[in-house]
């Protein structure tokens, strides 16, 4: 259900509720106690999904939920809730959907060398309301959650969003068990070894939201250039992720003449600028990226017989990203039959552009204007698992701004100051759906 059954605004903004000891939450030493799982020699975190720093992680945060009154459980794919149950009662946020709780947070993983806040601001700061929330207003009239989903990013398998799609059902095991890391591991392998899967004595991923709030770093500066204190998500960008096969023969690099090679790895560069020209072409908003590539046997002096590069295409309409693609295989498939090469691809990721539940981003919007809290509507350039979440329940994300617009990176970071106004408005929208009449 995309809408709030039953929800009606008079298109009035009622007072939100006053917030005592606000001041006396320690988010930012959260987010500092987090960051120690994972904390890597080049300055930043490196948690990858199911591995021991994750899992650690993980596990750390169940006793922290359960420390700050909240129920912690664990579902078969490693996703981790905390719960503050409510009276049973039903709320203004919708009639026939009592038993669905109101969902905030976000993701733990993070990429290799990443930052602090991406996605563990989301889990930190719903825990934190939650906490703030029970211990000021007592029990809810509606079950209120947080969700420490146990993947996003893909940055361990080539596959993304892998807690958020078993929630909902999108995904299950039987489709990426057989994916592998680069070490050679399974992702069977992992989830086993991690103590989760369908072996495990966790109940299974599916479940129903109510709704599913994601209070976010930007990720980007358009919040700081444009000096607002909140972005309210309208879309999430599309997004298609391959892997590109480029296939040659080696032979010796000083007695093959160049015009007879069948160089795997200069027919790939071709491709890789092709990417960079017909995304320019193309125009804002879309992108294309390479990020990674490989090649074999990966010796100097070896003309390369197999390269594999990876490819990330995003926009705001499937449209041009589907025509992107078109023009970028057209090309590939072009310079490799002019070079004698072998060409496959593999599409990892397929997710089509997302918009945000109007009746949420409405009274996020209330809320800013009666706080007082400077904020702005944009659309998001990175992917979320709110994209997966919305075509399930009412989705919506608060985006708070990134300094000098920098992410996946160990320079990431945010003022506290903005860190807490996006915990205000998480904690008056938790309020609001939770404690509402």
């Amino acid at each position: 259900m995309n809408d709030f059954e039953g929800h009606t605004s008079s298109g009035m903004k009622r007072p939100t509720q006053p917030l005592p000891q606000l001041e006396q939450v320690e988010m930012k030493g959260m987010l500092e106690w987090l960051s120690a799982y994972g904390a890597d020699a080049q300055g930043g975190v490196t948690r990858l999904l199911y591995d021991q720093a994750w899992c650690e992680a993980q596990h750390a945060l169940a006793a922290k939920m359960q420390e700050k009154g909240l129920a912690p459980e664990f579902d078969q794919s490693g996703n981790l809730y905390g719960t503050l149950h409510g009276r049973g009662m039903g709320s203004e946020v919708g009639k026939g959907m009592e038993e669905a709780p109101i969902v905030t947070g976000s993701h733990i993983d993070t990429v290799v060398h990443g930052g602090k806040y991406d996605g563990a601001y989301g889990v930190v700061a719903g825990v934190l309301a939650l906490e703030y929330l029970k211990k000021n207003f007592g029990v809810p009239k509606r079950t209120l959650q947080v969700v420490s989903l146990c993947e996003e990013e893909g940055s361990r398998f080539p596959f993304a969003y892998w807690g958020s799609r078993s929630i909902t059902g999108v995904s299950g095991l039987e489709e990426v068990q057989h994916l592998k890391d680069q070490e050679g591991i399974t992702f069977a392998q992992a989830i086993h070894d991690a103590g989760f899967g369908p072996d495990s004595s966790y109940r299974t991923a599916s479940q129903t939201y109510g709704a599913f709030i994601e209070l976010h770093i930007e990720q980007g500066q358009v919040l700081e250039r444009l000096g607002h204190s909140i972005g309210i998500v309208s879309n999430i960008v599309g997004q298609k992720r391959f892997s590109i096969t480029v296939s040659g023969v080696a032979n010796h690099a000083g007695t093959t003449p160049m015009a007879w090679r069948k160089d795997a790895l200069a027919g790939a560069a071709e491709m890789i600028t092709a990417v960079r020209n017909i995304a320019l072409e193309a125009g804002e908003p879309l992108v294309a990226t390479v990020g990674r590539i490989t090649a074999d046997p990966g010796v100097g002096n070896v003309v390369t017989s197999r390269a594999v590069f990876s490819l990330d295409i995003r926009h705001i309409r499937q449209e041009s990203i589907d025509r992107c693609w078109h023009n970028m295989l057209q090309e590939f498939s072009r310079i490799a039959a002019e070079q004698q090469l072998g060409l496959n691809w593999e599409e990892h990721l397929s997710v089509t552009p997302i918009p945000m539940n109007e009746q949420i981003t409405s009274d996020i919007r209330d809320i800013c204007e009666v706080e007082q809290l400077s904020y702005m509507h944009l659309p998001s350039g990175a992917g979320h698992d709110s994209q997966i979440f919305q075509p399930a329940c009412p989705t919506a994300m608060i985006f708070v701004p990134s300094q000098d617009g920098i992410s996946h990176n160990p320079l990431e970071y945010t003022a506290e100051e903005d860190l807490m106004k996006g915990f205000r408005v998480l904690v008056q929208l938790l309020y609001k759906y939770g404690y509402g009449s």
